[in-house]
């Protein structure tokens, strides 16, 4: 992975390094200088940005790809987790606002507690580019994942569940390696940043009426025991812009079973911003 102080000049066939612009974010590969996109990645509860990874390796020839890394994790294990979602959103946008060029579609994609957090900073960077026209980029399109809608909302309890029920939840959710849950020395080092993610998200309740700007995607799997196609159709309430639902095989981390499938549909959805 390349750090570079400074971005390379925009021109030719250069490209843009890859780069750490602060904890939050992370540029694991380099990026065209005449980007297509830019396409910001929220992780999952429990995630880190590094989940996101093999996107970057795939979608780095054509977009900027940045990684959000919350506190609490890997890189950032002795900060405190953060308190709610709207503390994950309002920090995660200012620093998008802060990094990302305003010259080029914006795109977000965030999983299962990352499609909340995706969701709230949408909201958050419509605000700041309202209060700043022509600084800040408002969002071009917003893909929600593996997460009901915002408005079906409501607490499960998974945070308050023994270590033994917690783990057990995990592991029936798929996503996370297997022999870091079943070693009890490197579970007790990540429990806690599990369970802050999970109240956080299971606190989560979003304003009457909260929409997006822009237009929205769903994307589920079709045995995903957490979110049925019914709870995923209904993110279309919360955009005023267009909505389209795309269901793949699989649980809950069903993108990382159909990657080469969600990658392309990710792709398709991008491109479509340019022929509109």
């Amino acid at each position: 992975m390349t750090v570079a102080s400074a971005p390379a000049a925009a021109g030719g066939g250069r490209t843009l390094p890859a780069e750490h612009p602060g904890p939050w974010l992370r540029r694991y590969h380099d990026s065209p200088a005449r980007a297509e996109a830019t396409l910001v990645c929220l992780p999952h509860a429990g995630g880190s940005a590094s989940f996101y990874f093999p996107w970057s390796q795939a979608l780095s020839t054509r977009y900027e790809v940045i990684a959000v890394q919350y506190p609490g994790r890997q890189d950032r294990h002795r900060e405190a987790c953060a308190a709610s979602i709207a503390e994950l959103a309002e920090a995660t946008a200012a620093e998008v606002a802060a990094a990302v060029p305003a010259d080029r579609p914006l795109v977000l994609f965030g999983h299962s507690m990352g499609a909340v957090v995706g969701f709230e900073t949408v909201r958050a960077l419509e605000r700041l580019a309202a209060a700043g026209p022509g600084t800040v980029r408002a969002p071009d399109l917003f893909l929600a994942s593996g997460r009901r809608a915002p408005a079906l909302s409501r607490d499960d309890g998974i945070h308050r569940l023994p270590d033994r029920a917690l783990l057990d939840e995990l592991k029936k959710l798929g996503g996370t390696d297997l022999r870091m849950l079943d070693d009890p020395e490197l579970f007790q080092l990540v429990v806690p940043t599990i369970r802050a993610d999970f109240a956080a998200v299971e606190t989560y309740r979003p304003a009457p009426d909260a929409r997006v700007g822009c237009p929205v995607v769903a994307l589920i799997g079709d045995s995903d025991p957490r979110v049925s196609a019914e709870q995923g159709a209904a993110w279309r309430d919360h955009t005023a812009g267009d909505f389209a639902l795309r269901v793949f095989p699989g649980g809950h981390f069903y993108l990382a079973e159909q990657q080469r499938d969600v990658l392309a549909t990710v792709t398709a959805h991008i491109d479509a911003l340019a022929a509109g």
